[in-house]
């Protein structure tokens, strides 16, 4: 007979504490990359047109543009899959585990533009919050449906090696009768 308490609920403690170990150590490096002072001989304004900034990347050539849209993307994007990780279900409807992530991935995203604000050097840019934001829903959506599906099956296949020696029965359940109302 099988334990299955004491078994999936570790599981599911191991994973919600490596995704919160890992969300941690993730933003603490999002943090250090972001809202740390830079010494610069200059600062562009701010810019809170959207897609202003992407427009000005993209005229300056392919590969500067590439690389500027794509370290923005790539910013924020592990959280698409750390997120859930330290959510830890297994049965979530896909669409509102998409959207709850890609809300958090927005509001962490423009608390640091919103932080950068007191970093001398740092400049906001709403475009970045918008790169990140797009980073976190394509790896949610390419990671986490898969990887549900994978554990959804694996879970319920016959496990060999986690089978508990079965225990012996202790004997019939006992029933409490019904009390009645008091008058």
């Amino acid at each position: 007979m099988q334990r299955q308490g004491s078994i999936g609920s570790s599981a599911v403690i191991r994973m919600r504490a490596a995704g919160g170990v890992l969300l941690v150590a993730h933003l603490a490096f999002v943090a250090y990359l972001t809202l740390r002072p830079l010494d610069v001989p200059w600062m562009t304004p701010p810019n809170l047109t959207p897609l202003a900034g992407i427009r000005a990347d993209l005229a300056l050539g392919r590969p500067e543009a590439a690389r500027r849209i794509g370290e923005a993307v790539a910013l924020l994007a592990p959280l698409g899959v750390l997120l859930p990780l330290a959510h830890g279900r297994l049965y979530v409807s896909p669409l509102a585990s998409l959207i709850r992530t890609v809300a958090a991935g927005a509001l962490i995203s423009l608390g640091i533009e919103l932080l950068q604000t007191g970093v001398p050097g740092q400049v906001v840019d709403i475009d970045s919050v918008l790169l990140n934001t797009v980073g976190v829903a394509l790896a949610h959506a390419a990671f986490i449906p898969a990887g549900r599906a994978r554990l959804r099956r694996r879970s319920r296949s016959p496990k060999r090696a986690t089978t508990l020696p079965e225990e012996p029965s202790q004997g019939r359940t006992p029933t409490i009768p019904r009390v009645g109302i008091a008058p």
